[in-house]
């Protein structure tokens, strides 16, 4: 168990001198929320959203009227022909597993433009050895990584002129790696880049933490088909669960059919009472996911001015919600991540400590003091356990608690210094 602590007075002073030179960033989340959330809106006008929506059904899910129109809302919002928004998908990783089976056959190869891919694809594609994993099944996998935190354009022509390439991939944001994530700028042009070469590539986004930072989705530039989370961004904290998968139509009905069986596809799966959290959280997405970069501006702000290494900076570019404390110390990653979790609304008396999770290879430190179990645009601070002892923190529903979850962690450094 956690002992209280109190928020020391010269953080708290800190923390309101940094939010004072930080409005004009502020003003900026502001204006991009605003414009996302007239699109959302005119999405729900457009498909004239109704109670009769909200209601649920179960068993096959036959004729889930309010399923449909919750994806053909999804799929006006981010740009797309068509989306795929399914609480049968049980987490992001999970979307991306069953798109990359739905559009890859035995022979084919996937190519990862953006470096190694997060931990819990590895067994996915077979970069670490898994019975079931793509190269199980005869799928190719080739990599080009970044560099100087951009695309190797060099690198990306050769290997589309000399490989039959089926599906490119690309992560946006940084998972457990020292990158930073990519702004959806970098992914017009390098999709621009692609179609000069290879018109009928698939490219695919992984668009996990992403979503409504800026105006703009990768659908919108020109991505074939992109995935996300509705734990995280788009599902404003009300999703209990599930993911989305949005872009061509004729891919989207391949997905459908991999995450159900073949010939019923996305006729089937019940929705099961959660219409109503996912249009809501969907509703709610444009405002949170301005509170969780406030919150990650703060962060940054303040964190620097204490000496500490942090990325992106509090005046960067963002491309997710996501932001760098770097400790290149173990003892006070661990140490700032229970200090979140101490700030936390659910389990604030838990001790977050490090331990083996499934998919990754190092032991992790996770503070989600959450409603909805491991919910990443709720506040949580995780990392782990290698060098150079990164913290990766994200979220928050409202600024608010941020602000003062910022103002405990620090105030927890501090004290165990």
């Amino acid at each position: 168990m956690m002992e209280e602590f109190e928020i020391d007075q010269e953080i708290v002073e800190l923390v309101n001198s940094c939010e004072k030179e930080l409005r004009p960033v502020y003003e900026k989340i502001d204006a991009v929320c605003e414009k996302n959330s007239y699109r959302v809106l005119r999405a729900f006008n457009n498909n004239n959203l109704s109670e009769i929506h909200l209601s649920s059904t179960t068993g096959y899910g036959y004729n889930d009227f309010g399923r449909d129109t919750c994806e053909k809302i999804f799929a006006e919002v981010l740009g797309s022909e068509d989306a795929l928004v399914r609480n049968q998908f049980i987490s992001g990783s999970h979307a991306l597993c069953v798109t990359l089976f739905a559009l890859l056959r035995p022979g084919d190869t996937l190519l990862s433009i953006s470096g190694l891919p997060y931990d819990t694809l590895h067994e996915v594609i077979g970069i670490k050895e898994n019975a079931s994993s793509l190269k199980s099944f005869g799928i190719n996998y080739d990599q080009v990584d970044l560099v100087d935190d951009d695309f190797d354009y060099d690198k990306i022509r050769e290997v589309l002129t000399n490989k039959d390439i089926k599906v490119i991939e690309i992560q946006r944001s940084k998972g457990y790696s020292t990158r930073k994530s990519i702004t959806i700028d970098k992914v017009e042009k390098v999709i621009n880049f692609i179609r000069k070469i290879n018109s009928d590539v698939i490219i695919m986004v992984d668009n996990c933490y992403c979503e409504m930072v800026s105006e703009v989705e990768p659908t919108m530039v020109g991505a074939d088909i992109m995935v996300g989370s509705l734990i995280k961004n788009l599902g404003g904290g009300l999703a209990p669960n599930g993911a989305y998968v949005a872009g061509r139509s004729d891919l989207i009905e391949l997905v459908g059919e991999r995450l159900t069986l073949p010939g019923e596809g996305r006729e089937v799966g019940p929705s099961l009472g959660v219409n109503r959290n996912f249009l809501q959280g969907l509703f709610f997405a444009p405002s949170v996911v301005a509170s969780s970069l406030k919150t990650a501006v703060l962060t940054s702000a303040v964190l620097e001015k204490l000496g500490y290494d942090v990325e992106p900076k509090a005046n960067d570019e963002r491309a997710d919600i996501v932001q760098n404390i770097i400790f290149n110390d173990r003892d006070m990653l661990i140490k700032y991540c229970q200090g979140i979790q101490a700030a936390s609304p659910v389990d604030s008396r838990a001790l977050p400590v490090p331990g083996d999770m499934p998919g990754y290879d190092d032991q992790v430190i996770m503070a989600a003091g959450a409603f909805v179990q491991g919910s990443s645009i709720e506040l949580s601070c995780d990392g782990p356990l290698r060098e150079p002892y990164i913290a990766y923190q994200q979220g928050s529903l409202m600024y608010p608690y941020g602000k003062i979850a910022v103002m405990k962690a620090v105030s927890h450094l501090k004290n165990v210094k």
